[in-house]
């Protein structure tokens, strides 16, 4: 009985849909408002597992309307078969969505939602043993030299003391929202997102004239176009700042060249890239190598991001957190008690699974 309780009863796909504060603009395009895909399952038992696929059509060129249709599409794959299956359903549901990790994440994120909340354990536990504080930065996208200055004296007056800088189109400007955002953090992190946006040399001459100022960033990210891994590897050999691959490694094989060549010291985990399996495979092979980790998301509400955040709380691994997309949605999905105003995750009293509900 206890096994058959398990077993997928029925699927589920909706259209989620929020305004953001302000449009959350890169180097590679921006997001006017949010518009992700929701996966629900729900067991035998009536246990229900929820999953979010955020789409970057401008990133991954997925879109909304194909994940949507490719979600509604697994219900006969899923229905009868046992949660505690997941691996084998992970191996099969990457051949059917290939080419759309982000409803593979969505898809594997219920899975195991559904799987800790029916054992009744926290999500964390799925992933490690203890259940660590998590402080994500937070994001200054691309704007005018005055939105920036506005946006760090709100966030650094509700205590975030990381800021995540987007650049990459404007090198002029670039560089004064940077001394912006130096002065006006009053001398906290600073991580520089370029997004693919610049070359290897205006990347090297920026990183130079910042350090005539006395501004060392502690982390540059993805800085020239993901297939530049030359550009990658030049820029990691002529300083000792982090270099982190984003776009240039979309899969296992991508995490493998990354490492192989030297070409960056960290490796961005999303899962909306991945999925939530081959993220560990990536992991491990990070670790194994002595690569440095960060935890990122697309533009997920507080049900992927919390998700994504009892994996780095329990699996305790991960150098650089930047979970914070929840900050720019104008009314959120549900009300997430397990993050702070300044961006602390305190999943220790989440009762079973990701612990949120729609």
């Amino acid at each position: 009985m206890k096994e058959k309780s398990g077993i997928i009863k029925k699927t589920s796909v909706k259209i989620l849909r929020r305004p953001l504060n302000q449009p959350f603009r890169t180097a590679t395009g921006e997001h006017k408002s949010l518009e992700n895909v929701l996966f629900s399952l729900e067991l035998a038992d009536g246990v229900r597992g929820w999953g979010e696929a955020a789409v970057a059509t401008h990133i991954t060129g997925e879109t909304v309307e194909k994940t949507q249709k490719n979600l509604k599409h697994l219900g006969p794959l899923l229905r009868g078969q046992n949660v505690s299956d997941y691996l084998r359903l992970s191996t099969k549901l990457r051949e059917v969505l290939a080419g759309n990790p982000a409803a593979l994440a969505a898809v594997e994120i219920a899975l195991v939602d559904a799987l800790t909340r029916q054992k009744k354990i926290p999500l964390w536990k799925f992933f490690g043993k203890k259940c660590a504080l998590l402080k994500t930065d937070i994001t200054i996208v691309i704007g005018s030299l005055v939105e920036t200055q506005a946006a760090v004296e709100q966030f650094f007056k509700q205590g975030f003391r990381t800021f995540k800088i987007k650049i990459g189109r404007d090198f002029d400007l670039d560089y004064k929202r940077i001394l912006a955002v130096h002065r006006l953090s009053h001398g906290s992190d600073i991580y520089l997102d370029i997004n693919q946006g610049y070359s290897a040399e205006e990347t090297l001459s920026l990183l130079k004239e910042l350090g005539v100022d006395g501004i060392r960033p502690a982390l540059l990210e993805q800085p020239v176009p993901r297939q530049d891994w030359d550009g990658l590897k030049k820029i990691s050999r002529s300083t000792d700042i982090p270099v982190c691959a984003d776009e240039s490694v979309r899969h296992v094989g991508d995490a493998a060249l990354a490492i192989r060549e030297k070409a960056v010291s960290v490796i961005n985990i999303k899962l909306m890239k991945f999925g939530l399996f081959e993220a560990l495979e990536i992991i491990a092979l990070a670790q194994s190598n002595n690569v440095g980790l960060m935890i990122g998301g697309m533009m997920e509400s507080s049900l992927a991001m919390t998700a994504a955040a009892h994996m780095a709380a329990g699996m305790r691994c991960f150098q650089y957190i930047d979970l914070d997309t929840p900050f720019f949605l104008k009314h959120d999905i549900v009300r997430n008690r397990y993050l702070s105003k300044n961006g602390v995750y305190d999943l220790r009293d989440v009762k079973a699974g990701i612990g949120l509900r729609l």
